[in-house]
Parts: structure tokens; C-alpha cells; sequence
């Protein structure tokens, strides 16, 4: 299994990578926009088929294949789908889940495809149990910053 969480972990930061290309005010040349999309693309329909061992690795599995469809410009007849069968795995998943970065993470990615309110309430809810009397890790500190730029983007 431990393959499968390297492609995991690999779709997972090419996909951010190509989420985020320019961002920063770096120029976007063509030639590495296509060399992402089509590894992403790549990556994501040889692992669409999989499913984790554990919840951890479907959950895993699930916020990496949600964002590298999300990522990729591709758009066969298939990919809202695909789309759709990950979240029905994703919601399954979370059911199981701790309250972690993991399961914050996953919502956030959910919350983008349904929208549903109930899953930022949910992250809120597992943010505020963290508490304020201690230092927070900088995964911890990405899930505040993601929530907030949810909340911020209803108003």
C-alpha cells in the first residue's frame, strides 16, 4: 500500500501545484501547464479504480483524486461521474474519520463540489475543538486559513 500513498501523495501535490500555478506572479509557460494537467489527469484515472485499506488511505485517495479533477483542464463525458463517485466514497469515509486535518481537508474539498453548508459548519466544529490555548501546526493553521476563506467567500 505504500505505492498507493506515494501516487497519492504525489497526485496531491502536483495537483496543488497545478491549482496554484502563477499564483505567486510567476510567469505560467504553456509547456509546463500541459505537462501538469496531462500527469495529473494521467495520475488521476490510474487511480480513480483504487480504494485505500484503511479510512485514512480512502480519504486520502478521495481529497487527492477530487483535486486533481478539480485541477485539470480535461473534461471527458465521464469526469462529472467520476467526480460524483468520489464523493459518495468521500461521504462514507468521513463517517469513520477523526476529528483531524485529514477529515478538515476532505470537507474543504467537498464543500467545493456540493457546497453544502453543513460541511463548513462541521469543520468549524473540529477547528474550535482544537481549542486556543496552544500553538497550532502549520497543517492546522492551512485548515483555519481554508475555512476562513470559505466563510469569506459566502458573504
Amino acid at each position: 500500500m505504500d505505492k498507493l500513498m506515494n501516487q497519492v501523495r504525489e497526485l496531491q501535490s502536483i495537483s496543488h501545484e497545478l491549482l496554484y500555478l502563477g499564483i505567486d506572479g510567476t510567469p505560467i509557460y504553456t509547456d509546463r501547464f500541459c505537462q501538469l494537467n496531462t500527469k495529473v489527469f494521467r495520475l488521476s484515472e490510474s487511480l480513480f479504480d483504487r480504494k485505500g485499506e484503511t479510512d485514512e488511505e480512502e480519504a486520502s485517495l478521495c481529497l487527492a483524486l477530487l483535486m486533481g479533477y478539480r485541477a485539470t483542464a480535461y473534461s471527458d463525458s465521464n469526469k462529472e461521474a467520476k467526480i460524483q463517485e468520489i464523493l459518495d466514497r468521500a461521504f462514507i469515509v468521513l463517517d469513520h474519520l477523526g476529528n483531524s486535518v485529514l477529515k478538515c481537508r476532505l470537507l474543504v474539498s467537498c464543500y467545493s463540489e456540493v457546497l453544502d453548508e453543513e460541511l463548513i459548519e462541521e469543520i468549524r466544529r473540529i477547528v474550535d475543538g482544537w481549542g486556543s490555548g496552544r500553538q497550532l501546526s502549520s497543517e492546522e493553521e492551512t485548515v483555519v486559513e481554508a475555512l476562513k476563506e470559505l466563510e469569506d467567500s459566502k458573504l
